[in-house]
């Protein structure tokens, strides 16, 4: 897989929230033309973009910003088991700290933070347009 592609309204608070996870932008852009507007079935498509990626780069989000058409509403509160993509999961060493960045920036803790058995402590956050982002650190 390539890439994951989040529609967002506001592109520099999606990068702040996505940088706090310890995402690195890995490039920025815009796009528009005949072409985007084949590729997307849409008219007038006016974008603005940026991927961030894992520290390894093996793992990359692309976050666009459409500036026209404008973008189409979604509830952005959905509960986790609505039909869809459902989230994304990173793995992190310190599971409070990167809670607390996101929480810095938004994010919204869904549930609770549980030690699940023996090997793993996992939480779900809320973060931009109502993206699901869980956080995995594994114990013993």
């Amino acid at each position: 897989m390539d890439h994951v592609s989040v529609v967002v309204a506001d592109l520099a608070g999606a990068i702040e929230f996505f940088e706090a996870l310890g995402l690195e932008v890995g490039g920025t852009g815009s796009v528009e033309g005949s072409e985007v507007d084949r590729i997307i079935g849409l008219e007038g498509a006016r974008s603005d973009l940026a991927f961030v990626q894992t520290p390894d780069g093996h793992g990359r989000i692309e976050l666009v910003k459409f500036n026209s058409p404008p973008a189409q509403g979604n509830d952005p509160g959905a509960p986790v088991n609505t039909l869809g993509l459902s989230h994304l999961c990173f793995a992190v060493d310190d599971l409070d700290t990167v809670l607390a960045r996101l929480q810095a920036r938004e994010g919204e803790l869904v549930g609770e933070v549980v030690r699940y058995g023996n090997s793993y402590k996992l939480c779900y956050v809320r973060g931009p347009e109502g993206v699901i982002v869980e956080l995995a650190e594994k114990v013993g």
